[in-house]
């Protein structure tokens, strides 16, 4: 069978529906027949069963389009995993899987790309007429860039270089743990260059709520305590130690330091108090915070579970830098989450790890 090329999408008459549509899911139908969407006609040239379209061939078909190339391999590898899917199309598919609270906003400056989700797929045995979606598909190559608020629930999938493909889920998590912020008032302390030191802290502040570490080690216990500067802001906002410096004195050592990020650790770290976590540093793991949700006493302490990275809600982020840090994530059983702070301290929480359709 040939096709011919109508504006963005390919017609197919004939026995079409029946042998497209009905037996495996392809396109969408039409009075006299279906009509195919580039990569779905791209797929069919590749397998034989569609001859060609005006006259091009799969070599010459995958040229009609800058990004046809990608979106194929994709489309590609969901249906060698046995799944159905359909393109993300305005009439293909029900409009609430192209809403724009559920699907990117954009496509990280690629001018020509298409707004929103390239691909819905469907769970294994169901197909386009049916009401259920298990993924909604982001495309994109390794090199563009991905603006941070637009992800949230989609599934990223990133063609390499060599059209290897990895799958992110990214969803907007809730964050919230079961630890007790019982604190006490005016611990007096002192501050030394960048961090605090509690010369006779109560024993809980440590022991109780995992605030600071002991200047003994780790092992000691008592003694002195020595507090992170973003714990010392915190801290002293909440009035429970005296430094004789005020709050505004902390955070402009803490600017001084770390510049204006130190202002988006400090939201995220009281954001995170105020949920009942325990956030404590992150640095070994390339992080800003590693997190507890629930803390009973510092001899029982698990595992944390999330590693947070503090970054300013119009970030765009590197596919590369992506995998970096969810790789990274999951090689220490922890899941990447990603805090989207605005200048004013509030705080939308990304979730991103690898999928396996």
């Amino acid at each position: 069978m040939e096709g011919r090329l109508d504006g963005d999408v390919v017609r197919v008459g004939g026995d079409a529906r029946q042998r497209y549509y009905d037996s495996s899911g392809y396109g969408r139908p039409t009075g006299e027949g279906v009509a195919l969407a580039p990569v779905e006609a791209a797929h069919l040239l590749f397998r034989g069963d569609l001859d060609a379209v005006d006259g091009l061939g799969f070599r010459e078909f995958l040229a009609i389009e800058d990004r046809l190339v990608v979106r194929f391999l994709v489309y590609r590898d969901f249906r060698e995993r046995g799944f159905y899917l359909s393109p993300a199309r305005e009439g293909w598919v029900d409009a609430s899987a192209l809403s724009s609270d559920a699907t990117p906003d954009s496509h990280g400056g690629d001018a020509d790309a298409q707004a929103g989700p390239d691909l819905i797929v469907y769970p294994q045995g169901k197909g386009p007429w049916d009401d259920t979606i298990a993924y909604r598909i982001w495309v994109v190559g390794e090199r563009e860039p991905i603006t941070a608020s637009s992800l949230g629930k989609c599934v990223l999938a990133v063609v390499d270089e060599e059209s290897e493909i990895t799958y992110l889920d990214t969803s907007c998590p809730t964050i919230d743990g079961s630890t007790t912020n019982v604190l006490p008032t005016t611990v007096s302390g002192d501050l030394l260059a960048d961090r605090a030191i509690l010369w006779n802290p109560p024993d809980g502040l440590y022991e109780a709520a995992f605030y600071g570490q002991r200047l003994a080690g780790r092992g000691a216990e008592g003694g002195p305590l020595q507090l992170s500067l973003v714990e010392t802001a915190y801290l002293l906002g909440e009035s429970v130690i005296d430094l004789g410096v005020d709050l505004a004195t902390v955070v402009e050592r803490g600017r001084r330091v770390e510049g204006e990020r130190f202002d988006r650790r400090l939201a995220v770290y009281t954001t995170l108090r105020e949920a009942g976590l325990v956030p404590k540093t992150g640095f070994k793991f390339g992080a800003d915070f590693r997190t507890y949700a629930d803390v009973e006493s510092v001899d029982d302490l698990g595992h944390s579970e999330r590693l947070v990275r503090v970054l300013p809600a119009d970030h765009a982020f590197a596919p590369r830098e992506l995998s970096l840090d969810v790789r990274l994530a999951g090689g220490v059983h922890k899941r990447m989450t990603f805090a989207l702070t605005t200048p004013t301290g509030d705080v939308d929480w990304l979730a991103v790890e690898r999928l396996t359709p």
